[in-house]
């Protein structure tokens, strides 16, 4: 939790700067790049993790994998980050600008979980759906839960949308408890 909230505050600033430079598609292509050879490389990801490596060839060695993989903003920033000793939030920076990103452009993750597979046409509707209850642009991750007996289950952030049958059936028995009626 502690180095989110590092990592958030380095992003903004890192954010904040690419704004003023007019440079925020580079420096998202750049983090992009690093991040999957960081997902590659467990050696590279060791390396900056590693309280026994000293700052001084950590810099070295940052400088001789990206200095011609990326610009010289992400380079810099990188290097100051490791000056400071805060080498080791590079990847949690990285996914934090990534969110910023996200929020800047009016971009939301969508976590949803069916039944059954959705075919492209109902991907679309609920697509559409959800942009028109977000009023953002929504980016959907698909999955099956063999758990789920029918439905939809949707998160957005921290809301949950449950429209699974097993919800729903719930729901009905808490009404039945509560001396409701089915209508």
């Amino acid at each position: 939790m502690k180095n989110v909230r590092v990592a958030r505050r380095y992003a903004v600033a890192l954010m904040a700067a690419a704004e003023e430079g007019g440079s925020i598609d580079t420096i998202a292509a750049d983090l992009r790049n690093v991040e999957k050879l960081l997902k590659e490389s467990r050696e590279l990801l060791l390396l900056l993790t590693s309280p026994v490596i000293p700052a001084r060839k950590k810099s070295l060695v940052l400088k001789e994998i990206f200095e011609k993989r990326v610009g010289k903003e992400v380079l810099t920033f990188f290097l100051l980050l490791t000056k400071k000793g805060r080498e080791d939030v590079i990847p949690d920076v990285i996914g934090q600008f990534a969110i910023l990103l996200d929020q800047r452009n009016g971009i939301v993750d969508a976590s949803v979980k069916s039944a059954i597979a959705i075919d492209k046409e109902q991907e679309q509707l609920l697509k559409h759906r959800l942009e028109a209850y977000t009023a953002k642009s929504v980016r959907m991750n698909l999955g099956i839960d063999k758990e789920l007996k029918g439905g939809l289950v949707i998160q957005i952030g921290d809301t949950v949308l449950d429209g699974s049958v097993r919800h729903q059936l719930e729901l009905l028995k808490d009404r039945l408890m509560a001396g409701g009626t089915l209508s």
